[in-house]
């Protein structure tokens, strides 16, 4: 159907006239709000923007065709001007095939340099055994060295730490001095949790108990200093006899074992993981034989095996030196390993992280 010039200005000018209302264009304008500044405790805003993703080549915009008066008979050259002519009048358009695109689709892209120290599957990974002992001891077949995966314990008597050095040379572990009592903070926790975290240590927390205070004060210390950050290894209560601690109470069996329940209950509940259990020989024989089968123990046993020290307990990290010597750190350091191979550590690793 063709249509004379006047009545393609007529239906142009009431198209025109409708998508000019000012009313339409202030409700259109009234629905745009600026995105809320609210943030929660759970929301953390970006301290720089975000960047825009790259979507490819911009769509060119189709172009509206327009009437040319060329075309127009004499009479109506002198009436009509160029106009565009309403989208709804023209024939549709066949919408253009488009080709099966041959790359993947980003998501699935694995990146060219992963991260670090990162394996596939999250696995990272794992140094040999480089560490040498100002006391050394020969445990026989038993040696800590048959064990592939090695670690250490520090707080602040090792002063600063060169972390990327100390993994280098067989440290995949470490667990770090966080607190003891219900008031102390180790003044290098901060700086020691984030520096092995950056050098790709998997690291834990470790809490030294202290026996005259309540067992709920404690934990909500930990818990106050300790973040919880997904990848962290559980939270260690570390209960000992301390001959330099200003407290000298020696309480029973049956108290020990309540106090130490009451805090590995909440530090449960907070972190999401069973806490595990740091001992020496003369406390675990005094208190600890035959309880808690259910949680994981790390042991201290620098002359013999823990399976003379302690027989018949299930342990998952041995600390088989107090004199241990790296490049990284000046001075002793405590050495330490964990029970099962390479695999039996990537897997109990996800298994607590999960």
């Amino acid at each position: 159907m063709r249509f004379s010039g006047v009545s393609a200005i007529l239906l142009a000018c009431m198209s025109l006239a409708g998508c000019s209302s000012s009313s339409g264009l202030a409700d259109l304008m009234a629905q745009v709000q600026p995105p809320s500044r609210e943030t929660t405790n759970s929301v953390t805003r970006p301290s720089s923007p975000v960047p825009s993703a790259d979507v490819g080549p911009a769509v060119a915009e189709q172009q509206v065709p327009t009437i040319s008066v060329e075309t127009m008979p004499p009479a109506q050259m002198a009436m009509a001007a160029p106009m565009p002519v309403p989208m709804a009048l023209l024939p549709p358009r066949p919408e253009p095939e488009l080709p099966i695109p041959s790359a993947k689709p980003a998501a699935f892209v694995v990146p060219a340099k992963p991260s670090t120290g990162a394996r596939p599957h999250g696995r990272g990974k794992i140094y040999g055994h480089r560490f040498r002992d100002a006391k050394p001891i020969n445990f026989g077949k038993a040696s800590p060295r048959a064990l592939a995966v090695h670690g250490v314990d520090v707080s602040r008597w090792q002063a600063d730490i060169d972390w990327p050095k100390l993994r280098t040379q067989g440290a995949n572990f470490a667990f770090i001095k966080a607190t003891d009592g219900g008031d102390h903070l180790d003044p290098m926790f901060r700086k020691n949790w984030r520096a092995a975290h950056e050098a790709g240590l998997k690291r834990g927390a470790y809490h030294f108990f202290y026996w005259c205070r309540t067992a709920g004060e404690q934990a909500d210390w930990f818990i106050r200093n300790v973040p919880r950050e997904p990848g962290a290894l559980p939270p260690v209560i570390d209960v000992e006899y301390n001959g330099e601690s200003s407290c000298k109470r020696r309480l029973s069996p049956e108290t020990i074992r309540e106090k130490m329940q009451v805090f590995m209950d909440k530090l449960e509940r907070h972190y999401g993981q069973r806490p595990i259990i740091y001992t020496a020989p003369d406390f675990y024989r005094d208190n600890l034989q035959g309880a808690f089968p259910d949680y994981p123990f790390w042991l201290r046993a620098v002359a013999e095996h823990p399976s003379k020290v302690y027989p018949g307990r299930k342990w998952v990290f041995w600390q088989y030196s107090g004199s241990g010597l790296s490049q990284g750190v000046d001075g002793k350091i405590d050495l330490n390993v964990f029970h099962g191979s390479e695999d039996d550590w990537h897997r109990w690793v996800a298994a607590k992280s999960s």
